[in-house]
């Protein structure tokens, strides 16, 4: 593991631990409370597993007072707090730190209405994505975003990090699939934001709390839109010669105006994994294989998957397979939804990136992940949401060296840097975390990133949730020419300095 700066621990919570549990007994069920190093080794780390920090004390509210009792206690005793739901995150957005008291969301995981009137559904923040759309299923409903990793992450997360999918192209990643929020702040308020109405009055706190990394509030109950199940759907599975092919035709589809549900690339390495774990079907001959997906009326589909067929074939196109069943589209997607997972047969570990760039930049930014593959020395498997140009690099290497692991950060921070260059961003739906906190000021300016600041100042004064996340260390900056260092002051004195 590399050495990672995060605040320093208070040494007087430190001191104070017993005292601490023992207040916090007062509060919730002591069985409810765990203490011992054997019980909270579970939440030492997130799935970037690179990084790992035993928290103080792990506390598992079960209701919306015992979270506000909570945060109103460490917020009186300047005690840090640091949400979790259910650990899926790729960023490190819930790693803990020495002197925290980490909030386990995982008893929030029920839900609470379904209103087709509305069309929508109220749930606790730990249930997880894809139950939301089994609990509909039935009544010809579904949830539309859909992570990879939608079978356990939950939708408070989603939230936290404005998690998309493969089907974010047609119908929006979270923050456009979402209606309202009940939040707890810092201090133990606890509002509410939106409801079961598209839009609201006054200011967007729900826009605001949306991707917000737990920096802000703790999200306690989610209210989201669920969509009536298209009539007809097709998936296409096309292969191409090369990358650049593939990424031709990505353009001359959305040029074309048509806008699919689902449009993902996968490189030749990630694609061959994916088929023997999986067992999909994928060309594994291909440089680039790509599912597009196309939902609508039986009408609509059947025509729009002749264009497809047309433009991928005037693109070089090596195959195309149409599913012939429901069944074999769904084998389609859990290939990929398998992907990840599948490239733990190619390395011991790996790294995936995330970050968003003009759809027009793929070949490009694709070049140039594989000139940097061959100066670190290290190989990586390519999947993207295509269609919104949300790429997901995984990097295999050995958590075990210190130097691999070293250099995958290297190499990782070098592809963000790049997206950026191109005009693209820092992330697509992983959020920031840990892991692109000092890319912050690559993206953003002074300006930018004090308004950010001035925010959570103005929610959680004391700077006690979820710290040392998101936000960039000052003197990296400084060091790197974004921050003006002048008579000894320096620009954003509300970040906490570590």
């Amino acid at each position: 593991m590399t050495i990672l700066q995060m605040p320093k621990a208070q040494k007087s919570t430190l001191l104070n631990r017993d005292k601490i549990i023992n207040d916090l007994v007062k509060i919730l069920k002591s069985e409810n409370i765990l203490t011992h190093k054997d019980e909270i080794r579970p939440y030492e780390t997130d799935a970037l597993t690179a990084y790992r920090q035993t928290p103080l004390v792990v506390v598992l509210p079960e209701t919306v007072k015992e979270v506000s009792n909570i945060l109103k206690y460490c917020n009186e005793n300047k005690i840090r707090v640091v949400p979790r739901g259910a650990g899926t995150g790729l960023t490190g957005g819930s790693l803990p730190l020495e002197d925290c008291v980490l909030l386990g969301m995982g008893k929030f995981n029920k839900i609470l209405e379904i209103d087709y009137k509305n069309k929508c559904v109220v749930a606790q923040t730990c249930v997880t994505n894809l139950s939301i759309t089994n609990a509909v299923q039935d009544n010809n409903f579904y949830y539309a975003p859909d992570p990879s990793s939608q079978i356990a992450c939950s939708i408070g997360g989603n939230v936290a990090s404005n998690s998309g999918g493969v089907h974010s192209l047609k119908y929006g990643a979270t923050t456009n699939n979402l209606l309202g929020v009940q939040v707890v702040l810092m201090d133990g308020t606890i509002v509410r934001f939106g409801g079961k109405t598209l839009d609201s009055e006054g200011y967007d706190f729900l826009g605001l709390m949306t991707g917000s990394e737990g920096l802000l509030g703790v999200i306690t109950e989610v209210t989201v839109k669920i969509l009536k199940t298209p009539e007809n759907v097709k998936a296409a599975l096309v292969g191409f010669p090369s990358i650049e092919d593939a990424g031709r035709c990505v353009s001359e589809i959305i040029a074309e105006g048509i806008i699919p549900a689902g449009m993902e690339i996968m490189d030749r390495a990630l694609t061959k994994a994916t088929n023997d774990f999986s067992k999909a079907g994928y060309p594994t001959d291909a440089e680039a294989m790509m599912i597009i997906e196309l939902d609508g009326t039986e009408s609509e589909v059947s025509e729009l998957i002749q264009r497809v067929d047309s433009i991928a074939k005037k693109n070089k196109c090596s195959s195309i397979k149409i599913n012939k069943s429901n069944e074999e589209r769904l084998k389609f997607w859990a290939g990929r939804k398998a992907a990840f997972p599948a490239c733990g047969v190619l390395a011991p570990d790996y790294m995936c990136m995330d970050g968003s760039i003009p759809r027009s930049k793929l070949a490009e930014v694709l070049k140039e992940i594989t000139r940097l593959s061959k100066k670190y020395n290290l190989p990586v498997a390519n999947a993207f949401h295509a269609g919104d140009g949300n790429l997901h690099p995984l990097i295999m290497f050995d958590a075990n060296d210190k130097e691999s692991l070293r250099k995958t950060e290297e190499f990782g921070a070098e592809i963000l840097k790049y997206c950026v260059k191109v005009g693209g961003a820092l992330t697509g739906e992983h959020g920031v975390g840990i892991e692109k906190r000092e890319l912050m000021c690559e993206a953003f300016n002074n300006n930018d990133i004090q308004q950010q600041v001035k925010i959570k100042a103005a929610l959680d004064p004391k700077s006690l949730l979820n710290p040392g996340k998101v936000y960039p260390i000052l003197r990296k900056c400084a060091e790197e020419g974004r921050v003006h260092v002048h008579g000894g002051k320096t620009k954003f004195p509300d970040i906490p300095r570590f």
